[in-house]
């Protein structure tokens, strides 16, 4: 059986990944509004989705403000839909 130690390449750092905080919490943020625009666009890419939780780091509960709020935001043309 071999250690953690002896599966790596030797010289090579061991990669550390730092633990994801929610932005909202950690800023004491209590309700997303879906006018403001600047908070919500680092939110959606390029491609205009919604960032998953895995990716962007928010907890539930604010995951789902965030969603309702790009949705209503779409619907009235503060964010686009799509790129094209």
């Amino acid at each position: 059986m071999k250690s953690a130690k002896e599966k790596r390449p030797a010289g090579q750092k061991q990669y550390y990944r730092r633990k994801k905080v929610c932005k909202f919490c950690v800023e004491r943020i209590d309700s997303i509004n879906y006018k403001d625009v600047k908070l919500l666009s680092q939110f959606v890419p390029e491609r205009a989705k919604i960032m998953p939780r895995r990716i962007s780091g928010v907890c539930s509960p604010h995951q789902r403000q965030l969603n309702d709020a790009i949705k209503k935001a779409r619907n009235i043309a503060l964010l686009p839909f799509t790129t094209e």
